[in-house]
């Protein structure tokens, strides 16, 4: 069962204080009436052995999630328990309504056909008990009442069972439709951006490129009949070379992290933290020194290697605490992700060729730091947690010479 839902655990609860008051009150009645006679050490014996299985049965066999098919250790006890019932009816006819609970676990945890089969067998030794016990005439409704009851319960249960069935199957297509949905929507994102960078770079770089092309073959042509018409020529291909150059750093401003174009580096770490933390993983920044003005793909390099970090603790880590902190020097600014995950043996790791890394791992992060001027570590140790730690030297300005 799943204990976490909290109707579930109330009607477990319901099902387990019904049990017991109903096996307290059969005890109580065989001892009031003293139905035992010679027996009675083997029958109050017997109602001991069926409240320890039913009490370690929920402790050692419980029974299945929805959903799930039952465990041989729950269909074992679940024998076990009816067997010692039926004992016990056949000695004491008080214990008879104890079925009841056993009617709700056998009904939850067995398939429906094979739930119903046993909930007509508990039901038939019910009205046989209550038929042994009358005195006199013959109460119709020691007969009707109990498999009333029993149909009655068997079939509200059947039907929820059947229905909470058609509710994981309804919740699973859903799940698999907005996965799909999320697949589609971000290939079509990127065939979108792809067409548009395709667009972009036809419509200015080539081109550029094209007319650069041609001018400098009708210089070349030229260059000995006209001088003059070949530098205009040059002239006109460095003009497009510089519009082109532009273009280019564009593009590069474009494809840089969203976050830096609004935000600092320390605003964007924290942006990036808050937007890491949940689902199990809570993340800190910590700012540690005043960030000095940075270069653009420093900060760059910076932010992308904390996202690639953070993915592989989401990832890999399993972590439930990480921290990002930004440590600012006069020569250095640094960056480390910490985490309280699982970690690895460093020493195990694959040396990867610049150049082969893909993705956010760790070749890909020491390929950034390193055309940024920077050096990536990591350390790690099974079971302690691991570091990422980048950093980055700075270049001084240089100092103007005084005006004499």
């Amino acid at each position: 069962m799943d204990h976490t839902d909290p109707d579930e655990r109330w009607l477990v609860t319901t099902v387990h204080v019904a049990f017991f008051l109903l096996l307290g009150s059969s005890f109580a009645r065989f001892l009031i009436r003293g139905q035992g006679g010679a027996l009675t050490g083997l029958v109050v014996a017997l109602f001991v052995v069926f409240c320890l299985f039913y009490i370690l049965g929920h402790f050692l066999a419980p029974g299945p999630r929805p959903g799930s098919a039952p465990t041989a250790r729950h269909l074992a006890w679940l024998a076990s328990v009816s067997v010692v019932w039926i004992f016990l009816v056949a000695l004491a006819p008080s214990a008879t309504w104890c079925a009841m609970p056993l009617l709700f676990a056998g009904v939850h945890a067995l398939p429906s056909r094979i739930a119903v089969a046993l909930a007509a067998v508990l039901t038939a030794l019910v009205v046989a008990s209550e038929i042994r016990m009358a005195a006199g005439t013959l109460n119709p409704n020691m007969v009707v009442a109990p498999i009333a009851v029993a149909a009655a319960a068997t079939a509200a249960l059947v039907y929820l069972q059947r229905q909470a069935a058609r509710q994981r199957a309804l919740i699973d297509d859903l799940v698999r439709a907005r996965r799909d949905l999320a697949a589609t929507e971000r290939r079509a994102g990127v065939l979108a951006e792809r067409q548009r960078l395709s667009s972009e770079i036809h419509d200015t770089l080539t081109q550029g490129l094209s007319s650069q092309q041609m001018l400098l073959q009708a210089a070349e042509r030229v260059w000995q009949t006209d001088p003059n018409t070949a530098r205009e020529h040059i002239r006109k291909a460095s003009g497009i070379t510089s519009r082109s150059l532009a273009e280019a750093r564009r593009f590069v401003h474009d494809l840089a992290p969203a976050d830096l174009t609004e935000l600092s580096l320390p605003e964007a770490l924290g942006a990036l933290a808050e937007r890491e933390s949940g689902l199990g993983l809570a993340v800190e920044f910590r700012l540690d020194g005043d960030p000095p003005p940075l270069p653009e793909h420093t900060e760059a390099t910076l932010l992308r290697i904390a996202q690639g970090a953070l993915a592989n603790v989401r990832e890999h880590a399993t972590a439930t605490r990480a921290a990002l902190t930004l440590t600012c020097l006069d020569d250095q600014i640094s960056l480390d992700v910490a985490d309280n995950g699982r970690g690895f043996d460093v020493a195990a790791l694959p040396t990867v060729a610049a150049g082969r890394a893909r993705g956010h791992g760790l070749p890909a992060m020491r390929i950034r730091a390193r055309q940024s001027g920077g050096t990536l570590t990591v350390e790690s140790t099974p079971g302690e947690g691991t570091v990422v730690s980048v950093a980055i030297l700075l270049v001084p300005a240089p100092h103007k010479a005084p005006v004499a």
